[in-house]
Parts: C-alpha cells; structure tokens; sequence
C-alpha cells in the first residue's frame, strides 16, 4: 500500500540528513544527484519527484529552482567543501546547500 502524501513526507523528513561534498562526489559522478534552490523545502521537492508530479517539476525545473547537479557546481562545492541537507527519492540523490 502506497503512503499518503502525510506519510510520504514524514517519511522524507526523517530521512533527510547532513551530508558533505566528499560524501556526495560519488552520487554526483554518478548523475543523479538533484540540487534544489534554497527557497524550496527539499522534502517538499523530493515528494513531488516520488509522487511524479510533472507539472509542479517542470515549474521548478524551468524556473531553475531545482536542477541536475552541473560540473560548474561540483568544482564549486569541491572549493568551498559545501555541506547539504540531503534526501533520496530513488533514484535521486535531493540536495540543498546549508
């Protein structure tokens, strides 16, 4: 039985933790790391990606508020060895910079 949109988010948001660029280098060689703006709230983005709301992603992915990882920003992070908050919504790694 799928969670309800209170579960899902509940579920994410007990998830959710802190990461460092060391620990997310090898997702983001990997692709599949999602970077989210900091005026969103990265859970509310990660359920949106696991309740396959297009409409709402698309919004946010023209706006550029969320974004695949780009290698400008992972020389930038290396740099400034950033730290996230940090969500999977398979088979995505959802991140936000602290």
């Amino acid at each position: 039985m799928a969670d309800s949109p209170e579960q899902l988010r509940a579920r994410l948001e007990a998830e959710t933790g802190p990461i460092s660029w060391s620990e997310l280098e090898r997702h983001f060689a990997r692709g599949v790391v999602i970077h989210v703006a900091r005026e969103l709230d990265l859970v509310e983005v990660a359920a949106r990606m696991v309740e396959d709301d297009k409409d709402t992603m698309t919004s946010w992915l023209d706006t550029g508020q969320v974004n695949p990882a780009t290698d400008e920003q992972a020389r930038d992070w290396q740099d400034r060895s950033a730290r996230f908050r940090a969500v999977v919504a398979a088979p995505w790694v959802v991140v936000q910079e602290q």
